[in-house]
């Protein structure tokens, strides 16, 4: 049995059943039919979500995936079955189609995963967050969790609150059983894009009413909307581009804004452990629609 069950909005999910249009010949959105979607919220299952894990933190660290050893990560978030959350929709013995944990960087400080993540987000934040790396050194006192959360992208922003409330609940039993949660920051890892022209040939790119051009600014969005939130309670944080090489193609094959390409990049937001549980409350008001 699931922690917790919930029937959102329905939605267009990857892996989902699909939605199917109920006139082939027509062009309208409102001619799909939806799928009804019941969620599910379970402990992290080492026998069942090895596999669907590890996809979700290829996605999490897009190219730079490549720099990690990902089964080892897997292994360690399912080493905690206790902390943390799947999300589902058939069933415990299904692929998770949303995931969020934390894990102990200074607990697993001897695991190479955790020593290539530490060093990669040194490297990353030296200038955009300055006061991650005296945290991150081997002398520091600090005990930092390295939050990981990562869904499918259409999934609804709803799903998110309940892991990070659980989270809270299960951090504290755990640290009444005097296991090793006690933090003294959050450093959560996430995505931001950026828009970009189109490397596609004018015949290629789809029709526009309206000719768009990519930000001159650089103006940065979020995979995670949550992450908006989360700054307003954070020391600080940090993005970075991606250190692994990007196919030309990409950005097109991500493409959301019709003539536009979306580039991500990576990003980072750390906190106060004595900021977490008012910035959970915060992140549950934001994405429930100020309920």
């Amino acid at each position: 049995m699931g922690k917790r069950k919930s029937q959102l909005d329905p939605e267009d999910l990857p892996d989902a059943p699909a939605a199917a249009k109920s006139n082939a010949d027509s062009d309208s959105d409102e001619d799909m039919d939806m799928v009804n979607v019941e969620f599910e919220w379970f402990d992290p299952q080492p026998a069942v979500d090895f596999h669907g894990l590890k996809t979700l933190l290829r996605q999490l660290l897009d190219v730079d995936a490549q720099l990690f050893n990902l089964s080892e990560l897997a292994d360690l978030i399912l080493a905690q079955p206790l902390l943390g959350s799947t999300v589902k929709v058939d069933g415990n013995e299904t692929d998770p189609y949303a995931f969020l944990t934390v894990l102990n960087l200074e607990t697993h400080k001897d695991k190479k995963v955790i020593q290539d993540l530490t060093a990669y987000l040194t490297r990353h934040t030296s200038t955009s967050l300055p006061s991650l790396a005296p945290l991150l050194a081997p002398s520091s006192p600090a005990q930092v969790g390295l939050l990981l959360t990562e869904r499918f992208i259409n999934m609804p922003h709803e799903i998110v609150p309940p892991m990070y409330t659980m989270l809270l609940e299960e951090i504290s039993w755990a640290l009444e059983e005097k296991e090793p949660y006690a933090f003294t920051h959050y450093l959560v890892l996430s995505k931001t894009y950026t828009e970009v022209q189109s490397n596609l040939p004018a015949a290629e790119q789809p029709p526009s009413k309206k000719k768009r051009n990519a930000g001159a600014d650089g103006e940065i969005f979020y995979f995670h909307p949550e992450d908006e939130v989360l700054h307003k309670y954070a020391v600080g944080w940090g993005q970075w581009e991606y250190e692994s090489p990007v196919d030309e193609g990409a950005s097109d094959s991500k493409r959301t804004f019709q003539e536009l390409g979306v580039k991500p990049g990576a990003h980072a937001i750390l906190i106060e452990a004595g900021k977490f549980a008012e910035a959970v409350e915060a992140v549950k008001t934001y994405l429930n629609g100020g309920q």
